[in-house]
């Protein structure tokens, strides 16, 4: 049996029982925010000077400090803005500083720029209505943006496609290798680059809006597994000339465009070209005036997948860049030069890096973040170009980090378990020169359990992370019964060495419930590695089952754990392992509550599916073998999909497929639809969703 290694870190509350308070479900999910410690608002470095500014608690005023004594400065009032400038803006937030005195207001519907010394400004941009994607390029004060499917910048159209299917100037590939957006601007403003999709050979996939009388089917575009793909191409508009080039795909159409930026000097895009079997990139450079293919960097490949999720890094003004590759195993840091030569390996780290952060003003550092040794936690380093390393923050925990203008200090502000929240100021040689805040921790006065982090050790041998939440009066003579909260599903990490080791605050109303809440995160899972992360390919579900078994053996294995009142719960990927383990593991859990699964990996999209699963035609015996409607018969116990009726994400097919499997084989089970709501169920309608959760697990794990 595989044993417990002991707790990284404990959190606990030791205060008589009788004295707390109690927060209801409905506060645990929707007050989960007011109840998190206290936080520095909005830490931003004044440019040119050694102050920061910060945002009063109701983010309505800005604060102006020094690096010495306590003592706020008063700089603005949103309502005295509000007054001059005749704009409707509820808070700063959106604010970031242009100068010494100027901060830019962008609240997503009007742009203006204030001046705090002078108390005067002035609007510079009104959004259009219906009008979405808006980037905004403060230097030469222009706005790109796009109404339905069309690309503008300040009412001047940049493409006329009257066809639906051309669709400009937003995500594509549907936000997978770190795509976020459509828009890019160069330094200068001087060029606009966008994605364009083609998805005439994309389904129409149908959802209906039921708030329309009659109901109406709105059509969404969904490429599903094995089926045809958009099209992908990049527009350069040229703002001066006003004319627009394409860059097309070198290799087959529905290749993926991915990771874009432009080169310091601006005369070239570098642009990542990944194929759709996704086991081969290219990092092609592009003429920025002509869009006239240069040359490749270099080519990457693996048998799995190849998934670059992060542009270029141009770390100085010349065309010398970083690039993040875990072509070793894990995410390292690369320098190359702009033939493709690899100058050097900066990091040998075998963990992971997360993202390049910034570089020093005299640009002899790259500060980025990654694990670390420890893989719940996010810490900080620096790099030079020589490799040297160092690792920036002092205090184990999950950081955040911004240097200041002039590269002499940086602040510092991370969570853990033990720490609710903890903000710091250093120069750059590490020395302290300012605590800001050292919260609180605001659940003291609740009835709050213990969480612990732990590990286990796998089937493979692999450390697997979990977390372990017990009532505020556990009683380790008596039996409990224990909800396994689970996603379990690549780049994600429910594990965090954070405030609540990255729980919700409802899984602490569930253990005063006088039940255990335990989540594991299993191989497949994100901030581990390609060798810990890859052994998914072409089989989903089976590596994470197995290690989420061995985080049942353990629970079993536990004096105080009732072993035959389990219950199961998760959502998307976590809805796919819930009704894994329901299907394919019989028996093992009394109940299940399934949200937004993936019940057949046929009906989901090529993007995500395909990478880890290949085509179906390409992997027949994977396909059949994860899909849950085969193993429906399967069931015993009590069981619960739910699902957002109008689900981009993970269409409600899945969900509905399932079900008629279920009725097919004259099998009893519960269903629960959350009308318009889409792939994850949002606002107070959420309180709904855990109340039906929570109370189905109780009232059936008797």
């Amino acid at each position: 049996m595989t044993k417990l290694i002991l707790p990284i870190f404990i959190f606990a509350t030791f205060l008589t029982f009788a004295q707390k308070k109690e927060f209801t479900l409905k506060e645990s999910v929707l007050k989960q925010r007011a109840l998190s410690p206290d936080r520095v608002n909005n830490f931003l470095w004044i440019p040119n000077t050694d102050f920061y500014s910060t945002f009063s608690s109701d983010w309505k005023t800005i604060q102006k400090s020094t690096l010495s004594g306590d003592k706020e400065t008063e700089l603005a009032k949103i309502d005295d803005i509000n007054t001059v400038l005749k704009s409707t803006y509820a808070n700063f937030f959106g604010m970031s500083w242009l100068s010494e005195n100027e901060i830019l207001l962008n609240d997503g519907q009007t742009i203006a720029k204030w001046n705090v010394s002078t108390k005067s400004g002035s609007i510079l941009k009104k959004t259009i209505e219906n009008s979405e994607n808006h980037n905004y390029h403060s230097n030469s004060n222009q706005l790109a943006y796009t109404i339905e499917n069309n690309l503008f910048i300040d009412g001047k159209p940049i493409t006329k496609n009257v066809d639906k299917n051309i669709v400009s100037g937003q995500s594509i590939a549907r936000n997978e290798f770190g795509i976020s957006g459509g828009i890019f601007w160069s330094e200068s403003g001087d060029i606009l680059a966008f994605y364009q999709k083609n998805e005439t050979n994309v389904h129409n996939y149908p959802l209906l809006d039921v708030n329309a009388t009659p109901g109406e089917l709105v059509s969404i575009k969904y490429p599903m597994a094995g089926q045809k793909s958009e099209e992908p191409r990049v527009g350069i508009y040229n703002v001066k000339s006003k004319k627009t080039v394409y860059i097309n795909p070198r290799g087959a159409k529905d290749d993926y465009f991915t990771n874009l930026t432009f080169t310091p000097d601006e005369k070239y895009i570098v642009v990542a070209e990944v194929n759709r079997d996704q086991n081969h990139m290219w990092l092609n450079v592009y003429d920025a005036k002509s869009g006239r293919f240069v040359k490749t960097l270099f080519e990457e490949t693996n048998e799995k997948w190849i998934e670059p999720e992060h542009p270029a890094y141009f770390h100085s003004n010349s065309n010398d860049f970083i690039w993040i590759s875990e072509r070793d195993g894990f995410n390292n840091l690369y320098l190359y030069d702009f033939s493709g030569k690899l100058i050097k390996k900066l990091t040998e780290n075998k963990f992971v890096v997360k993202d390049i952060l910034e570089t020093s003003p005299d640009k002899k550092f790259v500060y980025y973040s990654a694990t670390g040794t420890n893989p719940t936690n996010t810490m900080v380093y620096r790099v030079d170009i020589q490799g040297n390393n160092e690792l920036i923050t002092k205090e184990e925990g999950t950081h955040t980090f911004l240097l200041s203008s002039n590269g002499i200090y940086y602040f510092d502000a991370f969570s853990s378990i033990t720490i609710p929240y903890k903000a710091m100021i250093y120069t750059n040689s590490g020395k302290m020169t300012k605590l800001l805040m050292e919260s609180k921790e605001k659940l003291d006065d609740f009835n709050v359990g213990s969480t612990e982090i732990g590990t286990l050790k796998g089937k493979d041998g692999s450390d697997l992370y979990y977390r372990f939440i017990k009532p505020s009066n556990f009683d380790p003579t008596k039996k409990y019964p224990v909800l396994v909260y689970v996603y379990g599903g690549p780049h994600a990490q429910m594990v965090t060495n954070s405030w609540l080791a990255g729980a919700n605050l409802w899984m602490h109303w569930m253990a005063n419930q006088g039940y255990l809440v335990f989540t594991l995160d299993n191989r497949g899972s994100g901030e581990r590695g390609f060798a810990f992360e890859s052994q998914i390919h072409r089989h989903l579900g089976d590596v994470e089952m197995e290690d989420q078994l061995t985080g049942v053996e353990f629970l079993k294995s536990l004096p105080y754990v009732d072993g035959n009142r389990l219950a199961v719960h998760g959502w998307s990927f976590g809805g796919f392992m819930t009704t894994s383990l329901m299907l394919r593991q019989p028996g093992t859990f009394k109940v299940g509550v399934a949200g937004g699964p993936v019940t057949d990996w046929k009906y989901y999209e090529i993007m995500y599916g395909e990478r880890y699963m290949d085509r179906p035609e390409q992997n027949k015996e994977g396909y059949e073998k994860a899909s849950l409607l085969n193993h429906a018969q399967n069931l015993k116990g009590d069981f619960l999909l739910i699902h957002g009726t109008i689900d981009d994400v993970v269409v409600m097919q899945h969900n509905y497929a399932l079900v008629k499997k279920f009725v097919e084989l004259g099998i009893q089970m519960d269903f629960f639809p959350y009308p318009m709501h889409k792939h994850n169920v949002i606002g107070k309608d959420r309180a709904h969703l855990m109340e039906k959760v929570l109370n189905y697990v109780i009232e059936n794990n008797k």
